[in-house]
C-alpha cells in the first residue's frame, strides 16, 4: 500500500470514530407523564415534589432524563387516546398521576412498558396490581390510603364542630369504589347518630350545585371525600367553603392553607416525592413486578385557625394538642 493511500485511509477511519462513538451512546430516556389533571395543577400540587424525588435517583428533566405530558384538564374520556399515545412514542416509563383512571388507562394500553402511580385506591381492588407485596406486571406506585380515613375525618369534625347532627358529604360517583367509601362514612354516622346527605359531583362544574344543595339542606358541617377531582379543584372548594361559610374538612393539607377548616390525611406532596424516587428506579433497570406498592401511613392533622374564628368555632385545646400544625 502507498504511504498516500495509508495517510488518506487512517484520516478517513479517524474521521468515523466520533460518529460511531456518539452512535453508541444510550439514547436518553422519557417519562410520559400521563395525568387527570391540568398543567396548572400538576405544577403546583405534584410536579416539584416529583422532580425531587427522581432527582435523588440522579435523574434531572432536560439533561439526563425527558417528560412527555399529557393532560386530561378534567376530561376522563380523554385519557385512554393519551395514554395510547404514549405508548405509541414507547416512553420508558408512564407515570399515571392524579385520579385512578389515569393508571388505568395506562394498564389498558400496554403490557411492557413500565406504569408508576400514586393514588388514594386500593390498586389490588382495581385491578392494577396482583398484591401490595408482589404487583406483578407492569405495574406498581404509591398508595396513601386515604379513602380509609373518611371515619376519622368525621369523628374529628363532629369534635370539632359539636352542635352539627346533620352533615354532608361530597362525593365523586365516577369513581372506583365509591360504595364502599361511602359505606364507611354512613357507618360512622350512624354510630354518631348523624343524619348524612350525600352530595355528587363528578367534574368541576359540578361543584358549584353541590354546595347550593348543601345549604338548601341545611347540612352543619361538610366532608369532602378522598377524590383526585377534589384535590384537582381544592382551591375552588375552598373558596365555596368559605363563600357559604361551611366548616369542612378534607384530605390535605393545601386544603387547610387554601382557607378550610381542617385537613386530616397523608402528606400529598410525599406522595409524590416518592413516586419520583420509585421511578427513578425503575429507570434504573428495576422491574415493577419485583417493587411492592407503598402505602403512605402517616398522617397530619391541618386546622385553619383564622377560618375556625370566622365560622365561630372555638377549637378545643385538646385539638390543639392533636394538631400537626395550626395556621393563624
Amino acid at each position: 500500500m502507498r504511504r498516500r493511500e495509508f495517510i488518506t485511509l487512517f484520516c478517513g477511519t479517524a474521521a468515523t470514530w466520533p460518529l460511531a462513538a456518539h452512535a453508541q451512546q444510550p439514547a436518553m430516556p422519557v417519562i410520559g407523564w400521563l395525568s387527570s389533571a391540568s398543567r396548572d395543577t400538576d405544577e403546583a400540587l405534584r410536579l416539584p415534589d416529583f422532580r425531587r424525588g427522581l432527582n435523588e435517583r440522579g435523574y434531572t428533566e432536560g439533561r439526563n432524563v425527558a417528560i412527555e405530558y399529557r393532560w386530561a384538564e378534567d376530561h376522563i374520556e380523554r385519557l385512554p387516546t393519551l395514554a395510547d399515545d404514549l405508548a405509541r412514542r414507547q416512553v420508558s416509563l408512564i407515570l399515571a398521576a392524579g385520579r385512578p383512571d389515569s393508571a388505568l388507562a395506562a394498564k389498558s394500553v400496554t403490557t411492557s412498558i413500565p406504569i408508576v402511580f400514586s393514588n388514594a385506591a386500593d390498586p389490588v381492588q382495581l385491578g392494577l396490581v396482583a398484591s401490595l407485596n408482589r404487583p406483578g406486571g407492569n405495574v406498581t406506585g404509591i398508595t396513601t390510603v386515604s379513602a380509609e380515613l373518611e371515619t376519622k375525618r368525621l369523628g374529628l369534625l363532629r369534635e370539632l364542630v359539636p352542635s352539627a347532627t346533620s352533615i354532608a358529604v361530597l362525593v365523586n360517583p365516577m369513581r372506583p369504589g365509591v360504595d364502599a367509601q361511602l359505606a364507611q362514612v354512613q357507618q360512622a354516622a350512624r354510630v354518631l347518630g348523624l343524619t348524612l346527605h350525600i352530595l355528587n359531583a363528578s367534574s368541576g362544574r359540578d361543584l358549584d350545585v353541590a354546595f347550593v344543595t348543601l345549604v338548601q339542606l341545611k347540612a352543619g358541617a361538610l366532608i369532602i371525600a378522598a377524590d383526585g377531582l377534589f384535590a384537582d379543584n381544592l382551591d375552588q372548594i375552598a373558596a365555596l367553603t368559605r363563600r357559604y361559610a361551611v366548616p369542612a374538612v378534607f384530605q390535605f393539607r393545601q386544603f387547610a392553607a387554601a382557607g378550610g377548616l381542617m385537613s386530616y390525611g397523608s402528606r400529598f406532596g410525599e406522595a409524590y416525592h416518592q413516586v419520583g424516587n420509585l421511578a427513578g428506579r425503575v429507570l434504573r433497570g428495576e422491574k415493577p413486578a419485583d417493587l411492592p406498592v407503598m402505602q403512605l401511613t402517616k398522617f397530619e392533622l391541618v386546622i385553619n385557625m383564622k377560618t375556625a374564628k370566622t365560622l365561630g368555632i372555638e377549637v378545643p385545646n385538646s385539638m390543639h394538642l392533636l394538631a400537626d400544625e395550626v395556621i393563624d
